[in-house]
C-alpha cells in the first residue's frame, strides 16, 4: 500500500504534539507569564491538566521522558509534598475559574509512587481545581503493578491506563533494558478489568535494536490477542547525545531506514485487519474506544499526549518539565525535580521557559494539527501556500498529496509522510536540524 521513497524521509522531523515545538523555547518566557496567562482563564474555558511524576523503579536505556530511579523514599516524599504546593498555587490562581475535563498522569511510571499517595494527589486536584467530573487516564508500569493500585485507580474514577509494553520479544527487552514477560502485562489488564477499568492502552515500538519484522509481527499478534481498546506503534528514536542512557544501546543492531518504513507499513496492515481503526499516522483503536469515534466525526486533536479526543484550548502542566499551554503561549516548568521542588519550596511556580506564540504561530499550528489529525488542510493563507508548495513540490509530483488553490488534501498513501507534509508549514525549521527523529 505504501511506497518508500527514502529521499523524503533523510531530513528528521519533530512529532508536532505542539507548534512551536520546545526546541524554540527560552527563558525570556517564565513565571510571571504563567501567572498572567492563568488570569485570562475565563470562567467556563475547558482545561485539562497533565500531571508528571519523573520517577521510575528502573530506568528503560530506550526512553527519552524526564525520569529517574525512584531509590529514595524522602525524595519521593518531598517531589510530592511540592506537587501538591504547585497544584493549590495555581488553582488559587484561577480562583475556581475553568472546567477541567481530562486529567492524565505520566512520566516517568505514575506507579512508581504508593497508591495511597496518588489518592492523594487527585484529592488536591479536585480541592485546588473545577474537576470533578473529569476524565482521567494513568501511564502505568506493569512490572511493578498491584491489585492495591487498581483498587486506587478505580476509586479515584480513572476510565483510562495505558501500558508501556514496547516488544513482547525477550532478547529485544534484554537489548533495552525492560525485561516484562507477558503474564505480567496479562497480570495487569486482569487487574484493572476486575476493578472495571475496561479502556487499555498499548505503547508498542518498532524500530528497535535486533528487532526482526517477523520480531514485531509476533508482538502485533499478541498485542491483538490480548485485546486493548487502544494500541500506539511508535518508532524508536535513538538520539544518545540528547538522551544519554539511549549510549547503553548497540546503535550497529538498530534496524535500517528501508526496514523501519516496512515495519511501519506492515503494523498499519495488521493492525488494521485485525480491527483496529487508523487514527493519524501512529495510534491504531477499536470501534468502541473514544479514539476511534472522535476521529469518525473529524473531531481529532493532537496535544502533548499524542492524538487525542480533548479539545480544550488550555492545558495545565504540574511537576517538573511539564509543559502548560495557552492559545497565546506555552510554558515549561523547570526539568529537574530538584530545581523544580526549590522554586515550589521558595513560593514561586516553577515556569522556567517557554515561547509567546504569535497569530502566525497560532495559524500554522492549526495547519500542523488538520494535516496530522484529517490529512487536508483549507483556506490556507496564500503567502504561506506559496512557500509551503515550494517546498511540498517533491510531493506533490509523485501524487502524494494534491492543491486545490489554498486547499491541501493527503493521499492515503502519503500517511508515512505528514509530518515531513507538516514541516513544510513549520517556519522554524533548518535543513539541519538534528533535535528531532526519523519522519518514520
Amino acid at each position: 500500500m505504501w511506497r518508500y521513497y527514502p529521499e523524503l524521509l533523510e531530513r528528521p522531523v519533530p512529532r508536532y504534539t505542539s507548534y512551536p515545538t520546545a526546541v524554540e523555547f527560552s527563558d525570556l518566557v517564565g513565571a510571571a507569564d504563567m501567572v498572567e496567562a492563568l488570569e485570562t482563564v475565563e470562567a467556563e474555558t475547558p482545561l485539562s491538566a497533565y500531571v508528571h511524576i519523573p520517577y521510575c523503579q528502573s530506568i528503560c536505556w530506550y526512553c527519552g521522558c524526564n525520569t529517574g530511579a525512584a531509590n529514595r523514599m524522602h525524595r519521593l516524599a518531598a517531589y510530592q509534598e511540592s506537587l501538591e504546593s504547585e497544584i493549590g498555587r495555581v488553582g488559587s490562581l484561577l480562583q475556581g475559574r475553568g472546567k477541567v475535563r481530562h486529567i492524565a498522569f505520566g512520566g516517568g511510571s505514575p506507579n512508581a509512587i504508593a497508591p495511597v499517595d496518588f489518592v492523594r494527589l487527585v484529592d488536591r486536584l479536585v480541592l485546588a481545581l473545577n474537576c470533578e467530573s473529569a476524565d482521567m487516564s494513568v501511564e502505568i508500569d506493569p512490572r511493578i503493578f498491584s491489585d492495591n493500585w487498581a483498587m486506587a485507580l478505580a476509586s479515584c474514577g480513572v476510565t483510562r491506563v495505558s501500558l508501556g509494553v514496547q516488544s513482547f520479544s525477550e532478547g529485544i527487552q534484554q537489548a533495552i533494558g525492560r525485561i516484562q514477560p507477558r503474564h505480567m502485562i496479562e497480570a495487569c489488564m486482569a487487574s484493572v478489568r476486575r476493578f472495571g477499568i475496561e479502556n487499555i492502552n498499548f505503547d508498542l515500538m518498532y524500530g528497535l535494536p535486533g528487532q526482526s519484522l517477523a520480531d514485531l509481527e509476533d508482538t502485533l499478534r499478541q498485542a491483538i490477542c490480548l485485546g486493548p481498546s487502544r494500541i500506539a506503534l511508535f518508532g524508536y528514536a535513538h538520539l544518545p547525545d540528547l538522551v544519554p542512557r539511549q549510549r547503553r544501546i548497540d546503535a550497529t543492531a538498530l534496524p535500517g531506514p528501508e526496514l523501519r518504513f516496512e515495519m511501519a507499513a506492515r503494523g498499519h496492515e495488521l493492525l488494521s485487519a485485525a480491527g483496529y481503526q487508523p487514527i493519524g499516522f501512529d495510534h491504531f483503536a477499536l470501534e468502541s474506544d473514544g479514539l476511534a469515534k472522535a476521529n469518525a466525526k473529524g473531531k481529532l486533536y493532537r496535544n502533548f499526549q499524542g492524538f487525542t479526543d480533548d479539545d480544550s484550548p488550555v492545558l495545565l502542566g504540574f511537576g517538573a518539565s511539564a509543559i502548560s499551554s495557552f492559545p497565546h503561549i506555552m510554558i515549561q516548568n523547570e526539568k529537574n525535580p530538584g530545581r523544580y521542588r526549590a522554586c515550589i519550596a521558595d513560593g514561586m511556580l516553577a515556569s522556567a521557559r517557554g515561547v509567546k506564540r504569535s497569530p502566525d504561530d497560532q495559524h500554522r499550528s492549526a495547519i500542523i494539527e488538520r494535516i496530522l489529525c484529517q490529512r487536508e488542510a483549507r483556506d490556507i493563507p496564500e503567502e504561506i501556500v506559496a512557500t509551503a508548495r515550494t517546498a511540498l513540490g517533491p510531493l506533490e509530483a509523485l501524487g502524494l498529496i494534491e492543491w486545490d488553490k489554498r486547499d491541501l488534501r493527503l493521499n492515503r498513501n502519503a500517511l508515512p509522510y505528514a509530518r515531513v507534509v507538516a514541516s513544510a508549514f513549520d517556519a522554524y525549521r533548518h535543513p539541519d536540524s538534528s533535535q528531532f527523529s526519523n519522519a518514520i
